[in-house]
């Protein structure tokens, strides 16, 4: 069997030179979270937000519900790869981040395809439930410890054949590690095994940046 390498600064890099180019606006983003200290870790991988672009284009996703903004890098590139008709709809509470992502939208002539919604998201997503809109694909990347709530959820407001896809699955590797039991590792661990046992769907781990998990709605 073949060795997994490590994905690292590097191999991050070559990956990025030899795979499509980010949009302008995208590296703008990039080069903006670099200046925020620890907090950039909260933007995802570049080599997901080629991924994301796949997915969507290959799949011919129309409708995306995001969970947790940041900045914009994630919701920009997942709205890059939509049709013209296509909508994404992304959920936050933090007003300065947002604000600042939807100045990157605006840049980007990308504003009329994406509604940032400033509340709980946990809220939020009942609120869309009750008003019965339903969705292609669901990114859920915001905090950890809601992740099995924002998982459950989803479902109500997934499409048929649906996808969900929640990023960090691997924690920088503190999920693999028995000496790691801090709160969100702990969370996260206790989400995995959730999915794991979760028949309601096909699901994988990619070690893609921080891991993502990718699971299809089932329908039997």
């Amino acid at each position: 069997m073949g060795k997994n390498i490590e994905i690292n600064e590097k191999i991050e890099k070559y990956i990025s030179d030899h795979s499509c180019d980010l949009n302008s606006i995208q590296k703008e983003i990039i080069i903006h979270n670099e200046s925020l200290g620890d907090v950039k870790r909260m933007q995802i991988a570049i080599s997901q937000c080629y991924f994301l672009q796949l997915i969507i284009k290959t799949a011919k996703i129309k409708n995306i519900l995001e969970i947790g903004t940041f900045t914009g890098l994630s919701t920009l590139s997942m709205a890059l790869a939509l049709p013209k008709d296509g909508k994404l709809v992304t959920l936050d509470k933090n007003k300065e981040t947002s604000k600042k992502a939807e100045l990157y939208f605006k840049k980007a002539n990308l504003d009329n395809k994406i509604e940032i919604i400033l509340n709980n998201a946990l809220e939020s997503m009942k609120n869309l439930i009750n008003e019965k809109k339903t969705y292609d694909l669901i990114f859920i990347d915001a905090d950890k410890e809601n992740y099995i709530n924002y998982y459950n959820l989803s479902f109500q407001l997934l499409n048929k054949n649906g996808l969900i896809i929640i990023d960090n699955v691997l924690w920088k590797g503190d999920v693999s590690n028995p000496n790691k039991n801090d709160r969100i590792t702990i969370s996260i661990r206790d989400f995995n095994s959730f999915v794991k046992k979760d028949n309601r769907v096909e699901k994988t781990i990619l070690p893609l940046g921080d891991g993502i998990t990718i699971c299809r709605k089932k329908y039997l």
